[in-house]
């Protein structure tokens, strides 16, 4: 066995692709688990945003000389129409009318242009007038800081006082045509990948998506090269009737095209029964004829052979002598016959969720599921090759790694094929 591994890792096309297989497989396990994000979290608002380097308009700055970090307040967030509405309006018509004496009727909430000039112009936030409450002092005082922001065009920092209520701090007061180095925003997000249509971050989605593709191919293949390898054995090994029937079925399912049964099965399940794990059920139980009948050719050459006949002479049970005499011979194509169904189960669960059969989850995303979301909300159509193109990208390389150990791995078992 030992022998066997270290002639694989020779082959350079084995080498090389094991090393692109487990390069990505290390980084699905590694990088969902240190992002700060979950897989299927909505950190933006929805539609698909670019890859890049991204900060709230309404963030946390730390001012280096104060040493204390303070809520950096954007012009963008505090605009006019943002601050002031009718219920604003009616309320600085009722302070104008009650305490500046303007002629009740004279502003209007419809003319909010005359009211804030008329604002701008009377109210005074250090003048607390007669029957004025302190917290409703403080409250104008509050709502004219927001307002004047949105007035002049500043950006202000702010932070909360003990009390509890947000107070600017002149010492750290800016224009927008000011400059913030980056070092100093506290919440810089990097979307490598950008973000899907729900505003969830591309690259951790994705690389969890391929460690759920990369269970379920596994599930598939262990499914589907148990069938092929139990039936095989059965079927080579004892011959007639049973060898009979066995192929008949193997013939049966050969006949009628995988993919299609593929489709019949997982649509006849329902949107509830289509789970992670019973859609890899369904692509193991159908993709096992080919390695079914490739087992069985090989045990036809192999039930005759000395030490085949020597075990049946010695008395010795059926499962031993398939167990002990014939499979450790066929091991070597079960391993590669398992590699092979884990790259096409992978793959066929991509196609089956193009088509809407594939797993019904709002838990877990899958390669073929983002390529699903992808094409629904037109990803391709407004330009967000982000959503899509890495996507396919690591279905290739999956595929391509897989494909090429089992390359590597056939020229070592077959001496047909060994390089010279």
């Amino acid at each position: 066995m030992f022998h066997n591994v270290k002639q694989a890792f020779r082959s350079p096309k084995f080498l090389v692709g094991f090393i692109m297989f487990f390069s990505l497989l290390i980084a699905s396990i590694i990088y969902p688990v240190i992002s700060i994000w979950e897989p299927l979290q909505i950190v933006t608002r929805p539609g698909f945003a670019p890859p890049g380097r991204y900060v709230n308009i309404q963030d946390v700055i730390q001012v280096r000389n104060l040493d204390r970090r303070m809520i950096l307040v954007d012009v963008d967030e505090y605009r006019l129409g943002n601050v002031v509405d009718d219920a604003d309006v009616e309320q600085m018509i009722d302070f104008l009318e009650t305490f500046i004496g303007v002629p009740e009727g004279h502003l209007s909430v419809d003319d909010q242009a005359t009211v804030i000039y008329y604002w701008q112009n009377y109210y005074d936030p250090t003048v607390r007038h007669q029957g004025m409450i302190m917290a409703e002092h403080n409250a104008f005082i509050r709502f004219n800081q927001r307002l004047q922001v949105a007035l002049d065009g500043t950006v202000v920092i702010a932070f909360y006082n003990e009390d509890g209520y947000l107070e600017t701090d002149p010492r750290t007061a800016f224009d927008t045509q000011d400059f913030v180095h980056m070092r100093d925003i506290v919440n810089v997000y990097n979307f490598p990948l950008g973000t899907d249509n729900f505003g969830r971050d591309m690259l951790t989605q994705m690389l969890s998506a391929v460690l759920v593709s990369l269970r379920m191919g596994l599930i598939a293949g262990l499914v589907a090269t148990s069938i092929g390898l139990t039936l095989g054995l059965i079927s080579g090994y004892l011959g007639g009737f049973i060898d009979d029937a066995i192929l008949f079925i193997t013939n049966l399912f050969t006949v009628i095209p995988a993919f299609i049964l593929l489709i019949l099965i997982t649509y006849s399940l329902g949107p509830a029964g289509r789970g992670v794990t019973p859609v890899a059920i369904v692509i193991g139980f159908t993709a096992w004829p080919w390695t079914c009948r490739s087992v069985r050719s090989q045990v036809l050459s192999l039930r005759n052979r000395d030490h085949v006949n020597l075990s049946k002479l010695s008395g010795h049970s059926m499962p031993r002598i398939i167990l002990k005499d014939i499979l450790p011979y066929v091991a070597s194509y079960v391993v590669m016959a398992l590699i092979l169904q884990i790259s096409t189960a992978i793959l066929a669960e991509a196609q089956l969720s193009m088509l809407g059969l594939g797993p019904n989850t709002a838990e877990v995303a899958t390669l073929g599921l983002m390529m699903q979301w992808s094409t629904l909300f037109s990803a391709w159509q407004v330009g967000a090759w982000w959503a899509f193109v890495p996507v396919i990208l690591a279905l290739a390389v999956m595929a391509f790694s897989l494909n090429l150990m089992n390359t590597g791995l056939d020229q070592v078992f077959n001496p047909q094929l060994r390089d010279s």
